[in-house]
């Protein structure tokens, strides 16, 4: 695949978890009165001196949003966003600054600083001010560092959003530094370091950083720790003094941009930014540049081999080029990440894939520090492809020679610019905060008139600037990095702790495998792009047949001719043990993989297909354009039924199966704790030692023997939402079923079961290597009906700010906690989670058992005017306004999983949420608290708990009548 450059954001703090993790670098009702619309304007008045220029980007003609684009007088650049179809309004502050200006005495000191802004200011000088007034209105924020910049940012109600931009801009006018916060806030910046000292990707980035060029200053120890925090030594200045020296030195306002996005007029949002930041300090600072090559050409060829926490394999070849950033308008380094990225027949992914040395691939440019960058092709290996790396490397020179002696032409320039076109031509935004945090870095980095039209902007094709790029991609200019876990190291990083060695590049006499072949013309290009108007209120049953059934809704609210469909292919035996649950991913595995390459070039032109295995069978997943959607759809169904599955294909599948479930105990460890619920508290689930188990019995006639049985005893789902109207529909529809014949009626399949919690129920240990110890309390609901789920819906808002200022703000457990409402289906329940990297689990438990004891105090004193509030807040999160049309098609699919066919279940129960009291919350809290209570534990060295016989004796956790 190509990789499209983007800036690389460290992972997200727990702390405020959001809600969208699938795409962070994409891009809602409320107005506000006439009396808050007045003192706005007379606001904005008093504030004209300070504003300099308005401009306008360049936006996409289907988007009906309004922009303006100002400069402060003291520098700041604001971009305004109105959107009257927002029902939340979000902030995103990019501080051209990051973990490049660490002092080389404070490393983590800009990542420090981070976390120090959010414990208090002068108006507001509570630690929990900020995030507090947020979450009692529905919000979420959090921030994070990078090289280069720093962003803070934060989504809340639209009439909150002045309240919030009063306690958000105070962080760059008065902070106060609390002295009595810095040990605890260090001790968190420690606990967040060692949540990710067995990450593979800090490991090798830890790594990468001791064979570049250590002046660049991209190369240093960006988290920071204990260790490099410390005190230093009597009469020097103090850590405080120095985080002061630091926000002075950088903080400033020509390096600051702001993005605004709400529902409020033009002039309201000017009004809000002018009132609030025009006083952030004006030093005349630009934006930091770094003259440094990132690696020492001279030194090249290097060849490095590091040491996988996981049982992966990949060889990362990469070459210093200019960062592509300054050559945004042309993208030449795209163009050869196209060819080179490309997974079609003949492609170097496809040549290595028929070989059996490689499974996936990956080309683009990376690492950038806005001059210099490295382009990377990264292979993901089998173990046959770790034994012949100089091969592939061969084979991958040979593909570059072969770019440069055919591939220079302006058709495939034009090809990619027209796909860029469409895509910039009916993009969707995402979410108010996915849009102000992609804007607000990009303000930093582009011209105005391109904050929007940057990522697809392609000018003409510049050969000469191309070869450029083409040039650095030479043998002598290699670094070779390779990753697995057999590797033994001379070396060991310093901050991650990762094994690795040098080895000397040797003239290769391998020889380049053969078959490479440049990409056609791609034949999947949507013409017909017209829009259609009819808009549905909520999907419609179009067809009901034996063994099938059809719903539709025709939306054009998001301004693109594309269309989502969804089939669920069911069968009674898809997860009824391990083995048939690992056969069906295989089945879907197989799938995918069969049509990859010649469903490469369909991707590229925006026909998106995903099988994917479930617990009643594998569901198929087309996105696209309505135009050529139809072809995709036929070829997918035409190679499930009648393609030849192959023992390379079932090999390739199982191998990337058998290497998840495997690397399963690598994963974050809240991760598997909320797993390792899952598997004791829903049916059916089986844990991923099971299916690695069950797997190593199946051979390539199982598969071709289960799908028979599969598509043998079928029931069809069907949803299909988008720019279509019910005829075509019903066509397109019909042909599938046609074409697969199901024939099951709904009863034949079984239901997904949540279960009850006991008191026989033990502490379950996960099964994980992670070396930190991890608590999870969840306090279930008495049963599924709606008055449950609002009630512990408002003891989740109520629970969350309390939970985290205690045990990690104050009680310095850890980076990762969190509390708040988690059902597991329609089962409500709450969990509380604390991840500590040096505090035991038996006395996180005590600490956890103490919050609980005084939040019921805490409720003893609730009234109903406090709940206000909250109980607002969880009823607008519920009606949330979908932000893209997969966003839309996914909540209705899950609903019509769960049988909700009139497609208002949420809507009934944000009306229930509403009308909880803070009665009802003193009279569900003790049988929270009081009955059986699942805790899944562990400390390093615990053994995993055998879940499944441990959860045999649970009986399904009633419904209840509605």
């Amino acid at each position: 695949m190509m990789l499209t450059p983007q800036p690389t954001l460290p992972d997200r703090d727990p702390r405020r978890p959001l809600p969208w993790l699938a795409g962070l670098l994409l891009t809602g009702l409320l107005l506000p009165g006439l009396a808050q619309a007045q003192q706005a304007e007379e606001a904005a008045h008093g504030y004209e001196e300070a504003i300099e220029e308005v401009v306008e980007p360049h936006v996409s003609p289907h988007d009906d949003r309004d922009y303006r684009v100002l400069t402060l007088e003291n520098g700041l650049t604001a971009l305004l966003v109105s959107d009257v179809t927002a029902d939340r309004a979000a902030a995103s502050m990019n501080v051209g600054v990051g973990s490049a200006q660490d002092p080389d005495d404070l490393a983590g000191l800009a990542h420090f600083l981070e976390h120090m802004l959010f414990l208090g200011t002068e108006p507001f000088p509570e630690a929990d001010a900020y995030q507090g007034y947020l979450r009692r209105h529905g919000g979420s924020h959090n921030a994070f560092t990078a090289p280069q910049d720093t962003n803070y940012f934060f989504e809340v109600e639209p009439a909150a959003l002045p309240g919030a931009l009063d306690r958000f801009s105070q962080f760059f006018l008065t902070p106060l530094f609390n002295a009595d916060q810095l040990e605890s806030e260090r001790n968190i910046v420690h606990s967040e370091y060692m949540a990710r000292i067995r990450d593979d990707g800090r490991r090798e980035n830890d790594v990468l950083n001791q064979v570049l060029n250590p002046a660049n200053p991209t190369t240093g120890f960006s988290v920071g720790s204990r260790e490099t925090l410390a005190d230093p030594p009597a009469g020097e200045p103090t850590l405080r003094e120095r985080v002061i020296e630091f926000y002075e030195r950088y903080y400033d306002a020509n390096v600051m941009h702001l993005t605004l996005v709400g529902p409020q007029p033009l002039d309201e949002l000017e009004a809000m930014v002018a009132e609030r930041f025009a006083e952030i300090a004006d030093r005349g600072l630009e934006r930091p540049v770094i003259e440094e090559p990132l690696i020492d050409e001279t030194a090249l060829p290097r060849h490095v081999e590091l040491q996988s926490v996981r049982d992966s394999r990949h060889v990362r070849f990469m070459f210093p080029v200019p960062d592509s950033l300054q050559h945004y308008r042309h993208k030449p380094a795209d163009y050869l990440a196209h060819l080179l990225g490309h997974e079609g027949e003949g492609s170097l992914f496809a040549v290595l894939r028929d070989a059996g040395l490689a499974d996936g691939l990956s080309a683009g440019v990376g690492r950038g520090d806005e001059r210099h960058a490295l382009f990377t092709v990264s292979v993901s290996l089998t173990p046959a492809g770790a034994e012949r790396i100089d091969e592939i490397e061969a084979t991958l020179f040979a593909a570059i020679e072969q770019i440069r002696e055919q591939g220079l032409e302006a058709w495939r320039y034009d090809e990619q610019a027209q796909l860029a076109e469409q895509q910039f031509r009916f993009q969707q935004h995402g979410s108010p905060l996915q849009s102000a945090m992609r804007l607000a870095m990009n303000l930093a980095r582009f011209p105005v008139e391109d904050v929007q039209y940057a990522a697809y902007r392609m000018d003409g094709f510049e050969p000469e600037l191309i070869a450029t790029y083409l040039d650095a991609l030479r043998p002598e200019l290699l670094l070779r990095v390779y990753s697995g876990p057999e590797v033994e190291g001379e070396q060991t990083s310093p901050w991650f702790n990762t094994p690795w060695r040098e080895v000397e590049p040797e003239a290769s006499t391998s020889q380049p495998l053969a078959g490479l072949a440049l990409p056609a013309a791609n034949p999947f290009i949507a013409e017909d792009l017209a829009l259609l108007d009819a808009q549905d209120e909520r999907p419609a049953q179009l067809l009901e047949e034996p063994g099938f059934e059809l719903w539709h809704m025709a939306d054009a609210s998001f301004n693109t001719p594309k269309v989502e469909w969804r089939f669920s292919l069911q069968n009674p035996t898809a997860s009824s043990d391990p083995q048939h649950a690992v056969l069906a991913h295989l089945l879907a595995g197989w799938l995918d993989d069969s049509l990859n390459e010649e469903f490469y070039a369909a991707r590229l032109a925006g026909h998106d297909v995903e099988a994917y295995p479930h617990a009643r069978g594998i569901t198929l997943a087309f996105a696209g354009w309505r135009d050529r959607q139809d072809r995709v759809m036929r070829r997918t169904l035409e190679q499930l039924r009648d393609g030849d599955i192959d023992e390379a294909s079932f090999e390739r599948v199982r191998y990337r199966l058998q290497r998840e479930w495997r690397n399963a105990p690598q994963a974050a460890l809240f991760r598997q704790g909320h797993r390792t619920l899952a598997e004791a508290l829903m049916r059916p689930q089986w844990p991923t030692q099971s299916l690695l188990d069950a797997s190593r019995e199946l051979t390539v006639d199982d598969l071709r023997t289960f799908r028979d049985n599969f598509l043998g005893e079928l029931r069809l789902q069907a949803l299909a939402l988008g720019n279509l109207d019910g005829e075509l529909a019903k066509r397109e529809g019909r042909l599938v079923a046609e074409m697969l014949a199901p024939t099951l009626e709904k009863e034949s399949i079984p239901d997904l079961t949540p279960l009850r919690i006991d008191e026989a129920l033990p502490i379950l240990h996960p099964h994980t290597t992670r070396e930190e110890s991890l608590v999870l309390r969840y306090l279930q609901g008495s049963d599924r009906s709606l008055d449950s789920q609002a009630r512990l819906a408002v003891l989740g808002q109520l629970i969350d700010t309390p939970f985290y200022q205690r045990l990690r703000t104050e009680e310095q457990l850890g980076y990762v906690v969190s509390a708040g409402y988690s059902p597991l289906l329609d089962a409500p329940g709450l969990s509380l989670l604390v991840q500590s990297p040096d505090v035991t689990s038996d006395e996180i438990k005590q600490h956890i058992d103490a919050f609980l004891v005084e939040f019921g105090q805490r409720l003893t004193e609730l009234d109903d005017a406090d709940l206000a509030a909250y109980r607002q807040a969880v009823h607008d999160g519920l009606l949330q306004r979908d932000t893209s049309l997969a966003g839309l098609t996914n909540r209705l699919w899950r609903a019509l999983s769960f049988g909700d066919t009139g497609f208002d279940r949420r809507e009934r129960l944000a009306q229930r949420v509403l009308t909880v009291t803070a009665d009802d919350l003193r009279e569900t809290w003790p049988s929270l608290t009081e009955r059986s209570i699942a805790t899944i534990a562990y400390d390093p060295g615990d053994e995993p708990s055998d879940v499944a016989a441990l959860t045999r004796h649970l009986e399904p956790l009633p419904e209840a009548d509605d």
